[in-house]
């Protein structure tokens, strides 16, 4: 608990601080933002505003983690490491996105089929990684069966080694990449993906910490409630890193509130889809992720849908813009109330995925 604190603590505390530092530093650079030519015209005030702000998450975080686990002297874990490396490597694709775009003066980076082949590489490495390392109990950091609360009655080893271990990449893969882009075309208004991704990964601090009470390597539990614990390789590690995220996310958000100072740019969106994504796959609630990410599914689903009856209709549209924030935006909605609207929207995912999380748990 006291390390948990401590590196929430921590990362708040160093991206509250150290972002004007960033802010004055990216301006130097002349790492301003882009603003595409069909973009809602309020936003055009906010060319040139300091963009890749990721890195101060990024940087936050880390921080958080190894300075607090030095200090309580309680060793970083497999797990812990695993959901910085995606988040960390997913954010140095977004990195490269962002640097284009400021070199070439203009809103496009990578291009699509490149910035999926960044993500591929990275998500296949984690997936790879996670099902390594076993414990003296003989448990990796992720689990080869598909979860929703927990495992369910599904393992891709069924299959066999060889195209179990292909298909459980390819699901990783399929989780990492929608999950990250979910967040990056959330990332559009000042404040709103930080303060989604907040509540959405502040839950695996409580599912986390629950896992860890319960665990089936807890030698204080109950017999006679062995059946609910969970085999959840490193859950206390995995609520720190946790609270390590949105430790820095609230002390980002101060600065990239109404009117935002700096941007998170697709090197803070994509860390922090793969940080959530991490999260949801070690802790074994991959589907749980659906409720968990519910505003960012709502966004991508959005996306998806009008992209696809654009296409099929040659040109007509169901909304006004998309993603769906852009949409409210054209009908006149001020940016502020749109940001507050769509957090509360997550809150009540957030509450409804742990809510059921803990009724799993009750009704077992």
């Amino acid at each position: 608990m006291i390390t948990l604190l401590l590196a929430g603590s921590l990362s708040l505390a160093f991206s509250l601080f150290m972002t004007p530092v960033f802010i004055r530093l990216f301006k130097r650079f002349a790492w301003g933002q882009f603003i595409n030519v069909d973009t809602p015209e309020s936003h055009y005030v906010k060319r040139g505003t300091p963009t890749m702000g990721g890195i101060v998450l990024i940087i936050a975080t880390l921080f958080g983690y190894f300075v607090s686990a030095m200090v309580t002297q309680e060793p970083p874990t497999v797990s812990g490491l695993l959901v910085l490396f995606l988040m960390t490597g997913l954010g140095v694709v977004g990195f490269i996105d962002d640097f284009l775009k400021v070199r070439k003066e203009r809103s496009l980076g990578l291009g699509p089929i490149a910035k999926i082949v960044g993500q591929v590489v990275v998500g296949v490495a984690f997936a790879l990684l996670a099902i390594q390392f076993p414990n003296s109990r003989g448990e990796t950091p992720a689990s080869t069966s598909i979860s929703f609360i927990r495992d369910l009655p599904f393992d891709f080893l069924s299959w066999g080694v060889v195209i179990g271990v292909i298909a459980f990449v390819i699901w990783i893969g399929l989780i990492v990449i929608s999950t990250s882009n979910a967040v990056n075309l959330t990332d559009g208004l000042d404040g709103l993906a930080p303060g989604s991704s907040i509540l959405a990964i502040g839950s695996f601090i409580i599912i986390g910490f629950w896992q860890f009470n319960q665990s089936c390597s807890n030698v204080n539990i109950d017999p006679d409630v062995l059946y609910k614990c969970y085999d959840v390789r490193d859950p206390l590690d995995l609520a720190v890193v946790a609270a390590t995220v949105v430790g820095a996310l609230i002390g980002f958000l101060w600065w990239n509130t109404n009117p935002a100072q700096i941007f998170l740019g697709d090197t803070g969106s994509l860390a922090l889809g793969g940080a959530l994504a991490a999260l949801a796959i070690l802790a074994q609630t991959e589907l749980l992720l659906i409720f968990i990410g519910g505003i960012f599914v709502l966004v991508a689903g959005q996306v998806a849908v009008q992209l696809t009856y654009f296409k099929l209709t040659k040109g007509k549209r169901i909304w006004r813009a998309s993603p769906l924030h852009h949409h409210f935006e054209m009908k006149g909605w001020a940016e502020v109330t749109i940001v507050v609207r769509f957090w509360i929207i997550a809150g009540l995912f957030v509450a409804a995925a742990v809510g059921s999380f803990y009724l799993e748990w009750l009704s077992s």
